[in-house]
């Protein structure tokens, strides 16, 4: 197996240490015994967690709680994106056991609600649709009283087949996250296009109007104020329910340079205009990201839905 790491001409000049960190986007030390209970079910199921991956800074909170995200069809991305601290490079095979690695990892934790996602798999016909139809399987099967969120690719070049049969096994939210604004898209996703995403996520609606959607966009890329509106108008126009906004980290100084940190009174505004565009919620902070507190989202969602329905 043959990995790469990004190009580095690709990439903007590291930050001067006037855009260093400001204290708002600090956090502690994953140092908790919940956090090393969780790190041990996660390696004697010999699992991947994108809240490794792609060093998210709210492992520590998360896992001391006993939620981690699973990364599922292996932890190498067939795909390049600036901002992404995943692997690059040619996957091992798809492995017929990690569903059920899962699912037992799932039942150990305890957990009333679970997000799965993945890594890109250009390389598979079906985009690794069929690895995520089984691991909802065999967590509903493991655990009735799971609530499955599902983080998935844009399965871009796939038969209509691919994503009808992840909607079919009946995920309570599918996500997909936009990423940035699509004026940043030949920089920040290059092997992704933004209609397909916004079409991806309009068509889970139609095949089942139940499901709750999702998307995410990060900020601090060099995006504009009015090209984030206008990606929360196709959002809505794509009858999207919930809407993540956080802010970009690098994680290394190979990956795409951060072009501002925005304030806490801005993602303040930010959640406001959503939610006046009818987003059913809006989780928008620095250390905002997608299933940072999903178990806890995922209950408001189903309020906010009751609400609307008046049921």
């Amino acid at each position: 197996m043959s990995r790469q790491v990004r190009h580095p001409e690709k990439v903007r000049n590291v930050p001067s240490p006037a855009k260093r960190k400001p204290a708002w986007i600090r956090v502690k030390a994953p140092l908790s015994e919940g956090y090393q209970r969780t790190l041990e079910i996660v390696q004697n199921n010999r699992l991947h967690t994108v809240c490794q991956e792609a060093a998210c800074p709210n492992v520590g909170e998360c896992w001391a709680r006993g939620h981690a995200t699973f990364m599922i069809l292996g932890d190498t991305c067939t795909r390049g994106c600036s901002f992404c601290n995943v692997t690059t490079g040619r996957p091992d095979e798809v492995d017929p056991f990690e569903p059920s690695r899962v699912a037992n990892a799932v039942a150990k934790l305890g957990l009333k609600h679970v997000v799965v996602t993945s890594v890109d798999r250009d390389d598979l016909p079906d985009g690794g649709a069929d690895q995520f139809v089984r691991t909802i399987r065999a967590i509903r099967r493991r655990s009735e009283i799971t609530s499955i969120e599902i983080l998935t690719p844009d399965f871009l070049r796939c038969p209509p087949e691919s994503l009808e049969s992840v909607v079919s096994a009946g995920p309570d939210v599918f996500n997909h996250n936009l990423e940035t604004v699509p004026g940043l898209y030949p920089e920040v996703r290059p092997g992704a296009r933004y209609f397909v995403s916004l079409r991806l996520l309009q068509r889970v609606k139609e095949i089942d109007p139940s499901i709750f959607t999702k998307s995410g966009i990060m900020v601090g890329l060099g995006e504009d104020h009015k090209a984030v509106l206008q990606v929360m108008d196709d959002l809505r126009a794509a009858n999207v329910d919930f809407l993540t906004i956080g802010q970009y980290l690098q994680p290394t100084p190979q990956h795409i340079a951060v072009d501002r940190f925005v304030s806490p009174e801005e993602f303040e505004d930010l959640t406001s205009l959503a939610l006046g565009k009818g987003f059913l919620m809006v989780s928008a902070s620095p250390l905002t990201r997608s299933s940072y507190h999903a178990d806890d989202d995922f209950r408001r969602l189903q309020q906010a839905r009751r609400i609307q329905t008046g049921g």
